[in-house]
């Protein structure tokens, strides 16, 4: 009996239940994410948390920061800050690696033994960030009207309480991404997003029921366009380039081995989700520290101009967004796809393109096809991110604000990332129940 590639939704379900593996790696992943939900709502004492929600909730700057920690802002719980430290240390590593010899060295040439040293500098970069956003959390609440006690161990208390929990939903993320499904940075902002869903849906469907037939034929509309921009989004993740390859005759023995033709599947977008979740940290990190500044000065001045200019829904907003996300595709793609090194790999494997001479001919080759690819995804990405914004403008509808481009993008793309490492996972177990039989 010959089985289907992919496998189907009852043998996924099949053996989500019955494969010990999987079943485990399932129940650690689920485990963990509820431990990071719980520890959110865990408070900091001695923090009027009522007023500072109220102060939260009249920022909009704060309120995307509040987004990503999925309410963990504005609860002030230990875990406060969220994942959000790790990823702007990754991003500050990768472009060091793209940048500094040494560092692309340890990454290209050492092995795992390179690999974990980055990983180990990019944590101790993480826990510089988190003492760094604590230490701004800590004088934001000294500034709105004393909302934590002065003195030097309360402060330090909130510090050590904000940065401790941040380390350890890092360990948490690294923890999923080893032992359980999927990217565990990944997962914990989808979670975030997810927890923002309930209360999104219900100030909808309270709106519609408020108003009359044009609230009902506003939000009728909002939700037809996100469901196109799901579907978008979909065939973006999902959408690749097939390049033909053919591979030379070879002789084994006495037996001829005819040219094999195959493909060298291109991603229409490499980075998947990342380009995303990247291009809004950093988007939320000049807003975060507007947030965590007051007073007067030369620094604060440029602080607010920048915070004004990059307000969510504002025009430069939406330009910025759409050359981070530019940037961040190009740079992903240039990570995860070398045209260099797959043109050698073909080289040696005796394959070629099919009308384009091996060497440094299908390296220029394979590298413009990259270059299309990249661009027509990070286009169709950042019309994806920017067409919420006008329609909600043009229907007047606010209930959707916190779950714009960026949350679906997160949504979709990591639900696609983590069906497929599922599926990779039962695809495996079927050849080993193949190989026991």
């Amino acid at each position: 009996m010959v089985r289907d590639k992919t496998p189907s939704a009852q043998e996924t379900f099949m053996q989500m239940a019955q494969a010990a593996g999987l079943r485990g790696r399932l129940l650690i992943t689920v485990g963990l994410l509820i431990l990071i939900r719980l520890g959110i709502f865990i408070p900091i004492p001695g923090i009027d948390r009522i007023q500072f929600r109220n102060v939260i909730a009249n920022n909009p700057a704060l309120g995307v920061l509040d987004l990503f920690t999925g309410g963990g802002l504005s609860s002030l719980g230990i875990f406060a800050l969220g994942i959000l430290p790790f990823i702007q240390a990754s991003i500050i590593m990768q472009l060091l690696t793209a940048a500094l010899p040494s560092l692309e060295d340890l990454q290209k040439n050492e092995g795992e033994a390179g690999r974990r040293k980055i990983s180990q500098i990019t944590r101790y970069v993480a826990l510089g960030w988190a003492i760094l956003q604590s230490s701004g959390i800590t004088v934001f609440l000294l500034s709105r009207n004393n909302l934590i006690a002065p003195g030097f161990f309360p402060i330090a208390e909130t510090v050590l309480a904000l940065t401790a929990g941040s380390m350890f939903v890092m360990w948490v993320s690294e923890l999923v991404t080893e032992r359980g499904i999927g990217n565990g940075a990944s997962l914990l902002i989808f979670v975030s997003v997810v927890a923002g869903l309930p209360q999104t849906l219900g100030d909808t469907i309270d709106y519609a029921q408020e108003g009359g037939r044009q609230e009902v034929a506003q939000v009728v509309i909002m939700l037809l366009v996100f469901l196109v921009m799901i579907v978008g989004i979909v065939f973006v993740q999902e959408g690749t380039r097939r390049i033909p390859i053919i591979s030379a005759r070879r002789q084994v023995g006495k037996k001829l081995y005819r040219e094999r033709t195959s493909y060298l599947p291109l991603r229409l977008n490499q980075g998947g989700v990342m380009p995303i979740i990247f291009a809004s940290a950093v988007l939320v990190l000049p807003t975060s520290l507007l947030g965590f500044t007051s007073g007067e000065g030369f620094f604060s001045n440029i602080l607010v101009s920048i915070g004004n200019a990059l307000r969510p829904g504002s025009i430069w907003y939406l330009v910025t967004y759409l050359i981070l996300i530019l940037f961040f595709s190009y740079f992903y793609a240039s990570l995860i796809a070398n045209p260099v090194d797959m043109s050698q790999n073909l080289k040696k494997m005796g394959s070629s393109i099919p009308g384009i001479r091996p060497g440094k001919t299908t390296t220029s080759y394979l590298e413009g096809v990259l270059n299309r690819l990249t661009l027509l995804g990070a286009i169709f990405l950042g019309i994806v991110a920017t067409l919420p914004t006008f329609v909600e403008s043009a229907t007047q509808i606010t209930t959707f604000r916190g779950l714009g481009a960026t949350s679906l993008l997160i949504l979709v793309g990591v639900a696609i990332d983590t069906a497929k490492q599922i599926q990779t996972y039962v695809i495996s177990q079927r050849y080993e129940g193949m190989v026991k039989q």
